[in-house]
């Protein structure tokens, strides 16, 4: 009984380019993730600065309510925040809320 016989073709190996973005991409390419990589450093410095800001006009507000005899916390107030990110953002929204929340107590 005879075995049967394929025949393989040989190929020669193709060399990709890592590039210092860890991508496997053309030039042209690997110039717009660059670019867009920038743009999302900007965006994050920007968001940074935010809730910087987010967090001290949390504390005004606490310590404005505990001078005049409420709180520190108004608890309906976050589930309206967790509403508001989770109406925009979906389920992460409400862990991004959480997370924002989270940051701006206790700093009175």
């Amino acid at each position: 009984m005879a075995t049967p016989t394929t025949t393989q073709t040989p190929t020669t190996p193709q060399t990709k380019t890592r590039t210092p973005a860890g991508t496997d991409a053309a030039p042209e390419a690997e110039e717009r993730i660059e670019r867009d990589r920038a743009r999302i450093d900007d965006l994050d410095r920007r968001i940074i600065a935010l809730v910087q800001e987010r967090v001290e006009v949390s504390a005004r507000i606490q310590r404005t309510r505990i001078e005049a005899g409420g709180r520190r916390v108004n608890l309906s107030r976050e589930m309206e925040i967790l509403a508001r990110y989770r109406e925009e953002l979906g389920k992460p929204g409400t862990s991004l809320a959480m997370t924002l929340l989270e940051l701006c107590r206790g700093r009175v």
